[in-house]
Order: structure tokens, then C-alpha cells, then sequence
């Protein structure tokens, strides 16, 4: 490895480079809150009280199928086999010439929700029954409790989790090259192809990965420290003065 190599290919590309890792992060973000989005309305239907008979118990439980189908296909297959599915699946079954950037984040936000599905899910079982029973015998209805209620702690619990899947999704984007998305792996094959310098290259790429994960991670604990309150720390304060009396 020469640092000459390493610099002069990052200082020749960084253009390449930077498109690179704006897509990167931008396919990775959108991604994730659209993902985000439809594993939230998964978990609020799926723990939607089912009747004992009738024509609503049998909708519910054939919507709870088709939903259980989605989020086992897409937990079961890797990305780069559903990026070659949707893109040329659609344009050959359905005559659909999708555009790449759009259908990258389709396809990140469609396989994220039905991860987030689970994390949802269990963020929703976590919390008390009795906040359930209370918030109905105060007349709320299921919508009314989820959102009032249930969401709001459930948000804070599936924070960290929320977070470790925004950065795998930053590192998985690097398959949607498959369909031609010219995201930072792309970019990157690009400028190795060029120069032949295929580890330098690569590595100025790891350097980059490397930064946009370190960001990202930073920016969700300050946010996680922030929803913790600062009544936490004066918890702790008193109880360190506590024990200096007791001293």
C-alpha cells in the first residue's frame, strides 16, 4: 500500500467520491424513515384487538397473513436478490421502467419496514398492559391508545434499534450496484477501474463508510441521551450526595 497512491486517488476523485457517499446517505435515510413508517403501521395492526366472530375477526386475520408473508420474505432473502427482483421484475412483468434512485429506495424502505416491523412489535409488547386498559377505560379506542399513549414510549424504546439498522443500511446500499445505483461502492468500482489501484481505492471508500457510520452513531446517541431527560442525571447527583453524607 503507498499513502502517495491513497491520497492522490482521493484528491483526483473526491468528486466521484463525495456523489458517492451523498447517495449513499441519501437512498440510506429515506430509507429508513419510510421503513421506519410502514413497520410502525405493521405493529399498530398487528396488535389490533380481534373479535371472537364475525366478518372483522376474519379480515383482521387474513390482513395479519399477508402482512406475516411480506415481513418473512423480505427478513428471509438478502437485499441484492430483492433489488434484482423489484427493478427487472418490474420492468419485465409489469412493463415498469423504474428509475434507479427511486427504486434503490424503495427497495431499502420495503426490506428496513420488515425489520422494523419486529422491532416495533416488540417495542409494543414491552409496554404495560394496564396503560392499554387504562387508556380504554377512559373511552380511547385502539388508534387513540397507540398513538396518545403506546407510540410515544415505544418510539424512545426502539430508538437504538432504529439507529443500528439506519447504519447496516448505510453499508448495505453497497449492493443496490447490482441495478446500476451510483452510490458510493459504484462510484468507487468506477475510480478502481480507471487507475487499477483497486486497494487504495477501496480503501479511501472504507475511510468514507467509516465516517458516515461514526457521524450517524454519534448524532443517535446525542438524541438518545436527550430523550433521556436530564432528571437522570440529578438522579444520579443526588444519589452521590446521598452517599457523601452517609460518608
Amino acid at each position: 500500500m503507498s499513502i502517495d497512491w491513497i491520497i492522490s486517488i482521493a484528491t483526483e476523485n473526491w468528486e466521484m467520491f463525495l456523489r458517492g457517499a451523498w447517495m449513499t446517505l441519501l437512498i440510506a435515510t429515506l430509507g429508513t424513515v419510510f421503513g421506519a413508517i410502514i413497520g410502525l403501521l405493521i405493529g399498530i395492526i398487528n396488535t389490533i384487538p380481534k373479535p371472537e366472530r364475525g366478518l372483522k375477526r376474519i379480515v383482521l386475520k387474513l390482513i395479519n397473513i399477508i402482512l406475516g408473508i411480506y415481513v418473512g420474505f423480505f427478513r428471509g432473502t438478502p437485499m441484492i436478490v430483492q433489488a434484482m427482483v423489484v427493478f427487472y421484475g418490474a420492468a419485465q412483468a409489469f412493463g415498469v421502467d423504474m428509475d434507479r434512485t427511486f427504486a434503490a429506495i424503495f427497495i431499502v424502505a420495503i426490506n428496513t419496514g420488515a425489520y422494523m416491523a419486529e422491532i416495533v412489535r416488540g417495542g409494543i409488547i414491552s409496554v404495560d398492559k394496564g396503560q392499554f386498559e387504562a387508556a380504554q377505560a377512559i373511552g380511547m379506542n385502539h388508534w387513540q391508545t397507540m398513538i396518545h399513549v403506546v407510540l410515544p414510549q415505544v418510539l424512545r424504546n426502539i430508538l437504538p434499534a432504529t439507529g443500528n439498522q439506519f447504519v447496516m443500511n448505510i453499508k448495505d446500499t453497497s449492493v443496490l450496484n447490482v441495478i446500476g445505483v451510483t452510490e458510493l461502492y459504484f462510484q468507487t468500482k468506477s475510480v478502481s477501474g480507471n487507475n487499477f489501484r483497486y486497494f487504495e481505492s477501496f480503501f479511501v471508500a472504507c475511510i468514507l463508510y467509516l465516517i458516515m457510520t461514526f457521524v450517524v452513531t454519534k448524532i443517535l446517541h446525542y438524541f438518545e441521551k436527550r430523550l433521556d431527560g436530564p432528571q437522570n442525571y440529578q438522579m444520579i447527583d443526588d444519589l452521590e450526595q446521598v452517599e457523601g453524607k452517609k460518608a
